[in-house]
């Protein structure tokens, strides 16, 4: 195993290294800072009153917004009483006395700074179900569940700190995405499931899963030619940045969106060979292969319904919006924005099935192996005893 690891960890560091963001601004970032005014904060501020008035249209359709009067609680201007105005969308989702919210402030405006309605203000409802998270993975899984929580956070920093910022240079976004990617799942693998050969068997079959992902993405997404600018997002992207590769992004997204459903579908089948040998290590790597597929089989089963519904889910207002057109099935089917997302579901649910039978057969093959090792090192000291009695 160290013989193929050990290769692509040096390769992951080196890309790591070579790629690292080097913190200049990009294109798209100095573009994007021209959008706001310069010296733009977002204070909080606390609603003292509310007044709500007439706005709807002249076509006669009703509309409420409001006027509300904000303490602002932190920053430059903290202790002022500011007005904002709220339109019909914030009115309707409701807003009261002593709501908290976020505010912009602009301070370059004649007459002393400006503020403005920003969002809803959701520090306490996130943070809650937060740390309900982490007590309820800590009291379940202990203290694998807790490394498992510090690997998420690795997770995130590779992604916040390499993965977005790659992106937005002239690297390729394929080799940012792959690069980092292997990067979480070398950390997180041995972390949650600590150095054994059950976890490295686990960590063979996600690689695999995630050079598949590439490679067939990549040629999924040049024979179908897909643009990437299909969505809001995208299309403002393009505007800060029209030089960037939006198809590589594509695929980029679905090399980072397999990373999670590929750990846990090699992790289980890993465990699952290792349990069954530790049952009967009389088992031949056939016997080892043949039972552990049948435990892969119900998982690929269930996995892949998991797949398309988050992404049914992720794409539920564009086929919402979908079935408001006049359209016929295929052609929606088939569309630049709805393509995407059959693409990209296609692409990881074959990599997932495909990466269960690897798994299986790399711990088949290992755990046996470890057998005979074993095996050798007590005939080693079987040897070594007979020679000290024999003197």
């Amino acid at each position: 195993m160290l013989l193929l690891l050990v290769p692509v960890g040096l390769a992951t560091v080196i890309g790591l290294l070579v790629m690292w963001p080097d913190g200049e601004p990009t294109r798209a970032q100095q573009v994007a800072a021209t959008y706001l005014p310069p010296g733009t904060t977002y204070p909080d501020g606390r609603v003292v009153s509310v007044e709500t008035y007439d706005c709807g249209d002249p076509s006669g359709a009703a509309a409420e917004c409001a006027r509300a009067v904000a303490e602002v609680l932190d920053g430059d201007g903290a202790g002022d009483y500011v007005q904002v105005e709220l339109d019909a969308v914030v009115v309707t989702n409701g807003v009261e006395e002593g709501d908290t919210l976020v505010l912009t402030r602009d301070p370059a405006t004649e007459g002393g700074p400006s503020y403005a309605f920003y969002d809803y203000e959701r520090d306490v409802p996130i943070i809650t179900l937060a740390v309900a998270f982490a007590l309820v993975v800590g009291l379940v899984a202990r203290w694998r569940g807790l490394a498992s929580l510090v690997g998420l956070a690795f997770a995130f920093l590779v992604l916040l700190q390499f993965v977005i910022p790659g992106l937005l240079t002239d690297d390729s976004p394929v080799l940012v995405s792959l690069v980092g990617s292997a990067a979480i799942m070398f950390v997180v693998l041995y972390l949650a499931h600590g150095f054994s050969a059950r976890t490295t068997t686990a960590l063979v079959g996600t690689l695999f899963g995630l050079a598949l992902v590439a490679i067939m993405g990549s040629v999924a997404v040049a024979t179908a030619r897909l643009t990437g600018l299909t969505s809001e997002e995208t299309t403002t992207l393009n505007n800060f940045d029209p030089t960037l590769s939006f198809s590589g992004l594509v695929l980029a997204g679905i090399v980072v969106a397999g990373l999670g459903v590929l750990n846990d579908v090699t992790i289980t089948q890993a465990s699952a060979i290792w349990q069954l040998h530790e049952v009967d290590s009389s088992m031949t790597w056939k016997e080892l292969y043949t039972r552990g597929m049948a435990v892969g089989r119900d998982h690929i089963a269930s996995t892949v319904y998991t797949i398309v519904f988050a992404y049914a889910g992720a794409a539920l207002p564009l086929l919402l919006l979908f079935e408001l057109y006049d359209q016929p099935g295929w052609v929606v089917l088939t569309s630049s924005a709805l393509a995407e997302e059959v693409i990209r579901t296609l692409v990881g649910a074959i990599a997932l099935v495909l990466a269960v039978p690897v798994t299986t057969a790399a711990g088949a093959f290992f755990a046996k192996a470890a057998d005979t090792e074993a095996g050798a090192a007590t005939e080693r000291r079987l040897v070594s005893l007979r020679a000290r009695f024999s003197r």
